[in-house]
């Protein structure tokens, strides 16, 4: 294995990123937060699963208010997500050790306000109360103006960053997303700070990573496949990317985000364990194995998950399209508004899933709205159409 490359060594609660520390391996509790019983003991049981970071989703003043009494009653090192609203900050911080806010989002609140005023905001509240900042720049949930601006030249054909390894990427809006805030964030002289660059594409994953660890290698990175759905595939498609850039000494932290039940979180933690073990005996999976053509995503279970049947349909829908495993489509099933839109949006079949009914998408394009009972029916009918066209235009 090649030797970790050094970066910058930071501290969340009890624990340190980067520098000479262990890799440490991240995970995030799917209990509704208000419910702070439930949290409180999921928390406990993943910290002693040996996850050295567990994220709790606030996104309301009553979700912080809930984080304050589950920081009173556990010791595990906590962080939050931001979302769209960047002005939670300055509730969660006092009750966390690290906060991960997203480039895209923070569009959505006060949108006349400069990103950059937004960030300086962020850090003097990370200041004031002595937490870590994560660069969360995701695939579903891009800054539109990058996403806009990478779209128009590949229109124009000017981009080809993701064909050639050694191109300087400038065309992509993951990494020139990140890039921009990291360099903005050394400008004011903040270096407390991780980034993640996620994509539901293990190799997009590591290209994208391997690109800025050469361009900014004193960061720290906290590696993860977004969306990388349910046990075994998630797991394999996380293992084709972490493995490979770990063992080129790249990563500092990770997350394997699986779509499981709240009470199977731990799976997480045990498939990012067996990662760290593959790395280190020299057992790495071969990069160049393949997945099937048919590309399933989902999401991670999280609080946001607004029906608790989110889990059993993406696991069913997966079985209901394996007679497509050999077509070049991609299935989305999300949980929540949070990515749903950016992840469906790219997708040939999207299940966007709301507390009753279930969007079903062709790419941007609502098809319509069906209950759990009856929206595998819906998506096998929307990918069977797909499969007729694909092979009449292959004809």
């Amino acid at each position: 294995m090649t030797t970790r490359r050094t970066t910058r060594k930071i501290k969340v609660g009890n624990a340190f990123i980067g520098g000479d520390a262990p890799v440490l391996i991240q995970t995030m509790a799917a209990t509704k937060t208000f419910d702070v019983d439930a949290t409180v003991a999921t928390v406990d049981y993943l910290d002693q699963s040996g996850a050295g970071l567990v994220r709790i989703a606030v996104d309301s003043i009553n979700d912080a208010k809930a984080l304050a009494e589950i920081r009173k009653r556990t010791t595990a090192n906590l962080s939050v997500d931001l979302q769209e609203n960047f002005r939670l900050a300055e509730l969660v911080a006092p009750n966390v050790d690290k906060i991960r806010y997203n480039p895209g989002h923070l569009h959505h609140l006060e949108p006349n306000l400069a990103w950059e005023k937004k960030v300086e905001y962020l850090v003097d509240v990370a200041k004031e109360f002595d937490v870590a900042l994560r660069v969360g720049v995701n695939c579903g949930s891009l800054d539109p103006t990058k996403l806009a601006k990478y779209r128009d030249q590949l229109a124009n054909g000017d981009a080809g960053a993701q064909e050639n390894d050694d191109a300087a990427a400038v065309f992509d809006p993951l990494l020139e997303s990140a890039l921009e805030h990291v360099d903005f964030l050394d400008s004011i002289g903040f270096t407390r700070y991780c980034v993640s660059i996620k994509d539901s594409d293990p190799e997009t994953v590591v290209l994208v990573n391997r690109r800025f660890a050469a361009l900014r290698p004193q960061i720290p990175l906290h590696l993860g496949v977004t969306e990388a759905g349910a046990p075994p595939r998630g797991v394999l498609k996380s293992r084709l990317a972490l493995e490979t850039l770990l063992a080129e000494g790249i990563g500092e932290t990770l997350r394997v985000s699986l779509t499981v039940e709240a009470n199977q979180k731990a799976k997480e933690v045990e498939a990012g364990r067996l990662i760290l073990e593959n790395v280190a005996s020299g057992n790495v999976i071969d990069p160049a194995t393949r997945l099937p053509n048919l590309n399933i995503v989902s999401c991670p279970s999280c609080s946001r998950v607004q029906n608790g049947r989110f889990v059993e349909l993406a696991r069913t829908l997966e079985k209901a399209t394996e007679f497509a495993k050999d077509y070049p489509f991609k299935i989305a099933t999300m949980g929540c508004r949070v990515n749903g839109p950016g992840e469906t949006d790219d997708a040939d079949v999207g299940l966007w899933c709301g507390a009753d009914k279930v969007n079903l998408k062709s790419g941007s394009t609502t098809i319509g709205s069906f209950g759990y009972d009856e929206i595998i029916e819906k998506a096998v009918e929307l990918l069977q159409e797909k499969i007729r066209l694909y092979d009449q235009q292959a004809k």
